[in-house]
């Protein structure tokens, strides 16, 4: 059975695809097609770059996002710790009030 089936694959003609990357043109003889693989080079890489650009921007605004809620929220801990260190102050004033009425 799978005897059959890589017969079949093997069998088939391959059919060459144009998958996206950077090409050697050095090899090409004819000025047309190495202008052609030179310029499809180009394309790849213009597009890459955009695309990492983007991604990059991207990044960036999400980390900002995330750094102006860090900043928010020590800001609203510390608002908090300082209530806290008021209320703790106070009733250790009250407790040495109380103490020295004794």
């Amino acid at each position: 059975m799978h005897f059959v089936l890589v017969s079949a694959l093997m069998s088939s003609p391959a059919t060459a695809q144009d998958v996206p990357g950077l090409e050697t043109c050095t090899a090409e003889k004819q000025m047309e097609r190495r202008t052609g693989c030179l310029q499809s080079n180009d394309d790849f890489l213009a597009q890459t770059l955009s695309k990492l650009s983007r991604e990059t921007q991207a990044r960036l605004t999400a980390a900002g996002r995330e750094l102006a809620a860090a900043r928010a929220e020590i800001a609203t801990l510390k608002s908090a710790l300082e209530r806290l260190n008021n209320e703790l102050a106070q009733l250790k004033a009250k407790i040495d009030a109380a103490g020295n009425k004794k």
